[in-house]
């Protein structure tokens, strides 16, 4: 009989784990049938292309080539935290050698090097005068051509106040191939209901004075989902573009890219802490309900999973299977176990893609929450010089 207990605990707690992974992905592919449509008409406003750099020597001049070539001139703003190479003088000169490439730009030099997320606050105290369009891009991310056009003509769109580009990634392997598209198919369908509360900070554009310094708090990272929610909340829409991609370079380990994916799920854990008086406000609308859905994933889902996990662990110890129920449990744990095992392996296979990027993406929030429970921030970013060199030869 307690046997039975621990599994029906079990079973309490896996439905709770589970749960909104599957509801939210039916809602989404529901409502990306109200497909975005990106306006015709450019919007008249100018742009301004927010540039943050450190120890980016290798693509920096690639990056600026990139931007150089794109159909729509624009400001540049580059802000360098306290780069210990020689990027900021190979930006230098390249600027001198092509004074044409831009309207015009300006370099922040900051002091000592702070995180992503301070360097963005300090750009944002800079900008704050400007009208326009700001289009924040990564050094190791190349838009597709046309991507600042195509940025301008979504603002001709009133409600629009940011748009994030979708994201092509080299050297993803099998398990994050399958985590990009399913987080892709959430991010376009919570834009086409309302709008989504994460955009990636390698293309991502917001209406000038829409968002301010102090709407980001600087010790933690996800800046770029700071800045959509904040906008969201101030009454814009924040939008993740399918068809505006950009392309970067995963790390090419396992190992480097599940820390990556730690450092993400970090971020987004504690901006969704942080906005829980929003999670049942009517005044928000249909944006409360994709916060509160995201808070159940990001939040409580890690949790019950992982009770879920250690009442199966003792029931397999203590009990054997003795009733329906307890076999179907054990043949259910066995499947995650392996579906999850198998991913992370990248060995994943049609049957178990599915569960096994859930089982994975449920690892990184849990080593997130641990980490921001023991006080551990990760909003600093590293560099991996692997990841320089192969985007330096492309």
């Amino acid at each position: 009989m307690a046997g039975e207990w621990l599994a029906y605990g079990e079973l309490g707690l896996a439905v709770a784990g589970f749960a909104p992974f599957a509801l939210h992905r039916w809602s989404c592919g529901r409502w990306m049938k109200q497909q975005l449509v990106c306006p015709e008409e450019m919007s008249g406003l100018d742009m301004t292309i927010l540039l943050p750099v450190w120890n980016e020597g290798l693509i920096i001049e690639n990056k600026l080539s990139n931007l150089a070539k794109q159909d729509f001139k624009s400001k540049l703003l580059l802000i360098d935290s306290a780069s210990t190479d020689d990027t900021l003088s190979k930006a230098k000169s390249w600027l001198e050698d092509f004074p044409d490439a831009f309207d015009s730009y300006r370099i922040i030099e900051m002091p000592q090097r702070l995180g992503k997320t301070s360097a963005v606050i300090t750009a944002l105290d800079a900008l704050s005068d400007e009208d326009g369009i700001i289009v924040m891009t990564d050094a190791d991310a190349t838009m597709m051509p046309g991507a600042l056009s195509r940025i301008n003509q979504w603002f001709s769109n009133p409600q629009i106040g940011a748009v994030g580009g979708t994201p092509i990634r080299n050297g993803e392997l099998g398990s994050e191939e399958n985590h990009r598209d399913l987080y892709t198919l959430l991010r376009v369908g919570e834009s086409s209901h309302d709008s989504t509360p994460f955009l990636e900070g390698s293309l991502l554009a917001w209406r000038a004075g829409s968002v301010i310094a102090t709407d980001l708090y600087a010790k933690a990272n996800a800046d770029d989902a700071q800045i959509s929610t904040a906008i969201r909340l101030k009454g814009l829409r924040s939008i993740q573009d399918p068809e505006l991609t950009f392309t970067d370079q995963m790390p090419l380990t396992a190992k480097e890219q599940r820390r990556q994916k730690v450092r993400r799920a970090q971020g987004l854990v504690r901006l969704l802490s942080r906005k829980r008086k929003f999670w049942f406000s009517k005044r928000q609308g249909r944006f409360s309900k994709i916060l509160r859905r995201n808070a159940w994933m990001h939040l409580l889902s890690p949790l019950a999973i992982t009770g879920a996990a250690m009442l199966a662990i003792f029931r397999n110890i203590a009990y054997l299977p003795d009733s329906n129920l307890m076999f179907s449990l054990t043949l259910m744990e066995f499947y995650c176990l392996t579906s999850w095992v198998l991913t992370r392996s990248n060995k994943s296979f049609f049957g178990i893609k599915i569960a096994g990027t859930i089982m994975c993406g449920l690892e990184s929030l849990l080593v997130a929450i641990m980490l921001a429970g023991r006080g551990k921030s990760l909003h600093m970013w590293d560099q991996h010089k692997d990841v320089r060199d192969a985007l330096s030869k492309r």
